[in-house]
């Protein structure tokens, strides 16, 4: 078995197809606009070319790469390459700011690259009994567990826990546009064409983050144009030394984004926003969050990348997507004879642990390309201000264009930059929103069918042990914060005169 795994993973076209592929997800995931999803997309024509094994290696090893590759321009120009990368975009950006921009991407690429890895393990040990715990998973499960995720990162970003409620119901609020509901009714469109299909989220996170920055850094005449960020340091000593002193973190963020994974319709944002959330409340210096704290980014860098080997557990064993890249692959191993299925456990056994050892092979090849990147990258943050945001805005426009060719979507990411640099200014955090805007539709998807399928029985929602079980997390994520308050202000001794 092994010496046949090794002649399928070791020819020329397997090793062409992984190398040409990690510079591929490289440049499609550093570019906003251009995500891990579209990378896929376009590697599908590629794939008709190429043998099985070396056609699914350029998306496994383009993805891998590609999510990380996000962290690039989020950390130095606060414009996240994909929706994964923007749930601590702003935490790596203030490292940045803070001269450890080589840090903040050694370490999303070392806790990365560890994620990958731990969720290969867990796919490779463990794919048909995790299969089959996601399977049993309703609408019902579905709607607690993004209530979770809501109710665990609301506060991400927010110095007051009010504001980044009130900008998480703003992001539910945008989630509502458009005829993407049950019902397929137009909503809040205004009699505009162009949200049909509701608020495009990447022109919008482009907006939300690059525009305004630009807008800030044109109006504070007391910013200096000419100074760049300093980036100082070794990017893979010195962010593996921050690593280990968060080992918890890394494991938590690791099995907690290969859970998430492996539900079905999850996906590497979603992981990577619920761990960003969990890993501030259950932080010992959760104060120091949103200042350049590395802790974050520990857990939700393992947690992006475990998710996406996690989501080929339900895509292998029983052919259902566990996110939009595995959809675009489920195609293909179809097109390579390569079955979804037990069948393929047993009749393709070689071909699939060929597949197994792409994944580690993939995050091991992600670290020296990623380790060039961010030297290569780094070259930006010599240039001044100046020089910089109005490349940042070309790029802005470019990318917001390509994914739908429609100057629409520029319309959007110029409104959605506005409105966010004022709601900066008077201190709302942006992340939540982003949230709100992945989350909304799913929230309200699961619900209605929930109520449908039960007709209208709300105790539907907590008749299921699993169900019950996440809506029993979730009053704890709430109750335990409001429970510390009220002994806080009981144990203030009463001063009286």
């Amino acid at each position: 078995m092994l010496s046949d795994v090794l002649a399928n993973i070791l020819t020329t076209q397997t090793i062409v197809a992984i190398i040409g592929s990690a510079i591929f997800g490289l440049f499609m995931g550093a570019i906003p606009g251009l995500t891990a999803t579209m990378a896929t997309a376009l590697l599908v024509p590629i794939t008709f070319f190429l043998d099985p094994v070396p056609a699914v290696a350029t998306m496994i090893t383009a993805v891998a790469v590609a999510i990380f590759a996000g962290d690039i321009p989020g950390c130095l120009l606060r414009m996240p390459g994909t929706p994964a990368s923007a749930a601590y975009t702003d935490e790596s950006y203030l490292m940045a700011r803070q001269g450890g921009a080589k840090k903040a991407l050694g370490i999303g690429l070392l806790s990365s690259a560890f994620g990958g890895l731990f969720g290969t393990a867990v796919l490779v040990m463990v794919a048909p009994s995790l299969a089959e715990f996601a399977i049993r998973f309703s609408s019902a499960e579905y709607f607690w567990l993004v209530v979770l995720g809501l109710s665990c990162a609301a506060g991400i970003g927010a110095n007051n826990p009010l504001k980044g409620l009130a900008m998480l119901m703003l992001g539910l609020a945008i989630a509502t546009v458009g005829m993407n509901n049950n019902a397929g009714i137009p909503r809040f469109t205004f009699g505009e064409a162009g949200l049909l299909d509701g608020v495009a989220l990447i022109p919008m996170m482009v907006g939300m983050f690059a525009i305004s920055e630009i807008l800030r850094y044109a109006t504070n005449s007391r910013r200096d144009f000419s100074e760049p960020i300093k980036s100082t340091g070794s990017a893979i000593r010195a962010s593996a030394a921050i690593i280990t002193k968060y080992p918890v973190q890394l494991l938590r963020g690791s099995a907690f984004g290969t859970v998430v994974g492996a539900l079905p319709g999850a996906g590497a944002d979603i992981a990577a926003w619920m761990s960003m959330g969990v890993s501030k409340a259950r932080s010992k210096t959760p104060e120091r969050f949103g200042t350049g704290h590395p802790e974050g980014l520990v857990e939700a860098g393992a947690a992006n990348n475990s998710s996406l080997a996690s989501a080929w557990i339900p895509a292998l064993v029983f052919g259902i997507p566990g996110d939009s890249i595995t959809a675009i692959v489920i195609g293909v191993l179809y097109m390579k004879n390569l079955n979804p299925g037990m069948e393929l456990f047993t009749t393709n056994a070689v071909q699939l642990y060929s597949l197994f050892a792409i994944f580690v092979i993939a995050n091991l090849v992600m670290i020296p390309v990623g380790w060039a990147a961010i030297h290569g990258g780094s070259a930006i943050t010599r240039l001044p201000r100046r020089v910089i945001m109005p490349c940042i805005l070309i790029f802005c426009i470019l990318g917001s264009f390509a994914i739908n060719n429609s100057s629409f979507d520029i319309a959007i990411m110029l409104f959605f930059g506005v409105f966010a640099f004022f709601l900066e200014e008077a201190g709302f955090p942006i992340a939540p929103a982003i949230l709100g805007v992945v989350l909304g539709p799913m929230l309200e998807n699961y619900f209605v069918t929930t109520m449908t399928s039960s007709g209208g029985d709300l105790t539907a929602f907590l008749s299921r042990p699993i169900a019950g079980t996440i809506a029993l997390l979730v009053v704890c994520v709430w109750a335990i914060p409001l429970l510390r308050l009220f002994r806080s202000r009981q144990s203030v001794p009463v001063v009286t005169s």
